[in-house]
């Protein structure tokens, strides 16, 4: 029999463990953050400018955990998706339409990043031509998303952590053969720039990390697991645990991103040809041995295959909520591949084709951002969850020095 003390401890444990099962829409959502764009822009950074930029990916890591919580509270707190709230606001049609268009190209752009770096790894593993690897990504995404249509959204949750960790795996092993100066990477954490080459790539690297899709698709995830909950404390409890998910979650997904600038940094620094994920792979095998460039290119393989699947999922998150229309999973996937087989059947430089998508991924910001920190600051909508005035002040800061950024990065992308 348990003695008092005992059923106290098992008290206790119910609910550490009942939050524990609260966990895993954050986790979806944080793919997105270590993407194949991620992996260039940070590879980049790390090779030509070694520990200077860290600082970026500690901010951006920092405002992505107050946006991804900011969208995953609207969710629990009102019982819908972002683009459903937005499109209530939106009350012409032509207006909610223009606005899908500008959402849609920014899905379509992280759909090119995605499956380009799928067909980027499966080249560098298995000397697959690049059309074919995009094939063959476009086809295990498809089971991918057949598991979230047909198992429900926690077994698709465990598939992209499986991932993510595979992923984290790939990105954290060269670190373990690799001489990091952590005194010089302490050094990095000062905000400085050395030129305006490292001011566009800082806006890269801020680019590829506060993802539109992914913040329309985090309200989502929460009402698809926990759907609505009107009673007070229950959603008080519901936050809390969403405040531990977007962190845990944003947490690996940082330690992740700043793994691959320190690896750059350590080994890569100043060798030609780390302008490109081929080249910067090759960079690595010549300086950490083939068994390192092996698992490199598995996580790239597992953050192509994990991201397209989640940039799929968000842009039907917001087809349904802007335009009231449900389009089957592996129909949108079908259409979603067209672009990117084709920007990969025309020969075109991948690398490039990343950049390009990232400047895309760049215009949708301010759409999605601003909306957002509006409607969590609106009592009305919120009720006691509305936005504490330092939320709100920050949340501004970090919606501002964002736009300011890809607003740069725009500019600077197009003077060359």
């Amino acid at each position: 029999m348990a003695t008092g003390t005992e059923h106290v401890a098992q008290r206790g444990r119910r609910p550490r463990l009942r939050r524990l099962t609260l966990l895993g829409p954050a986790f979806v959502a944080a793919v997105a953050y270590v993407d194949p764009g991620n992996v260039a822009a940070n590879l980049t950074a790390g090779a030509s400018y070694g520990y200077l930029l860290v600082w970026v990916l500690v901010a951006a890591n920092a405002t992505a955990v107050l946006v991804q919580y900011l969208s995953a509270k609207l969710g629990v707190v009102t019982g819908r998706t972002l683009p459903e709230v937005l499109g209530d606001r939106l009350r012409h049609r032509p207006a909610r339409i223009a606005y899908w268009a500008q959402a849609e190209l920014v899905a379509a752009a992280t759909d090119v990043a995605e499956l380009i770096g799928g067909a980027i790894a499966l080249n560098l593993l298995f000397g697959l031509p690049l059309l074919v690897g995009g094939l063959i990504t476009g086809a295990v995404s498809f089971v991918l998303l057949a598991v979230q249509s047909r198992r429900g959204q926690r077994a698709f949750e465990g598939v992209i952590v499986a991932l993510l960790v595979i992923i984290a795996i790939g990105f954290l092993a060269g670190l373990v053969v690799s001489p990091v100066d952590w005194r010089a990477a302490s050094g990095g954490l000062v905000p400085r720039f050395e030129g305006p080459g490292s001011v566009l790539l800082a806006a890269s690297m801020l680019g590829a990390t506060v993802m539109p899709h992914a913040i329309y698709l985090h309200s989502a995830l929460v009402t698809d697991r926990h759907g609505t909950e009107r009673d007070q404390s229950g959603r008080r409890r519901l936050l809390a645990a969403t405040r531990v998910d977007v962190v845990a979650a944003l947490v690996v997904a940082g330690a992740v991103n700043i793994a691959m600038l320190l690896l750059a940094a350590a080994s890569l620094r100043g060798v030609s040809g780390t302008d490109s994920i081929e080249g910067a792979h090759a960079a690595i095998v010549a300086a950490l041995g083939p068994g390192i460039g092996v698992v490199f290119a598995i996580g790239l393989l597992a953050s192509g295959l994990a991201s397209t699947s989640v940039g799929c999922y968000a842009g039907s998150v917001v087809m349904a909520g802007l335009l009231r229309v449900r389009v089957p999973l592996a129909a949108r996937r079908a259409v979603t591949m067209v672009p990117a087989l084709v920007i990969l059947g025309a020969g075109a430089d991948p690398t490039w084709a990343l950049v390009i998508s990232q400047v895309v991924l760049s215009f949708g910001i301010p759409f999605v951002l601003i909306p957002l920190v509006r409607l969590t600051g609106q009592r009305a909508l919120m009720g006691e969850s509305t936005n504490p005035r330092v939320v709100a002040v920050l949340a501004w800061v970090a919606a501002a020095a964002v736009v300011s950024l890809n607003a740069a990065l725009i500019v600077l992308t197009a003077t060359g």
